[in-house]
Parts: C-alpha cells; sequence; structure tokens
C-alpha cells in the first residue's frame, strides 16, 4: 500500500486516481500519520457476507470456555 503526504497528494491527485482504479490503495498521511486511505469504488461493503462471518464465529465459539477464568479476571491481568 502505497503512503503519501497530504501536500504531494494535492498536487498528484489525478495520477493517484489512475492508481486507484487499477485496484491499488493509497494511504494520505498529514505530519506523518494516516488521515485517509484512497480506495477502488468498488470496493463496497458486503453486508451479506459479513452476516454470514459473523454467524460463523458464533457457531465456532460454542461451547468455549475460558476455563473457570472470567474476562474481568483476564483483563485485570494484562494491567500493569
Amino acid at each position: 500500500m502505497l503512503e503519501i503526504a497530504l501536500y504531494e497528494a494535492e498536487n498528484k491527485l489525478s495520477g493517484l486516481l489512475d492508481e486507484v482504479a487499477t485496484g491499488k490503495q493509497i494511504v494520505i498521511t498529514r505530519h506523518g500519520k494516516a488521515v485517509a486511505r484512497l480506495v477502488p469504488a468498488d470496493h463496497d461493503f458486503d453486508r451479506a457476507k459479513a452476516m454470514q462471518a459473523a454467524k460463523t464465529l458464533f457457531e465456532i465459539r460454542k461451547g468455549t470456555t475460558l476455563g473457570g477464568l472470567s474476562i474481568k479476571e483476564l483483563t485485570n491481568e494484562g494491567r500493569p
């Protein structure tokens, strides 16, 4: 994934859009921190696929336990 500074992206937007049209993703940074991502327009969220993935995860976790531990105990264990 290509990273480009905002000031440079402003000057090269047309070329960046050409890159994105080929399927590439571009991260735009400001002061070294990522602030935006250019992605192809056909990179749509597939709600049905996401719902199926969630259902599969719920089925996989059925019967899984923490071996007598609680989430709170595990969370507290990781704190300094």
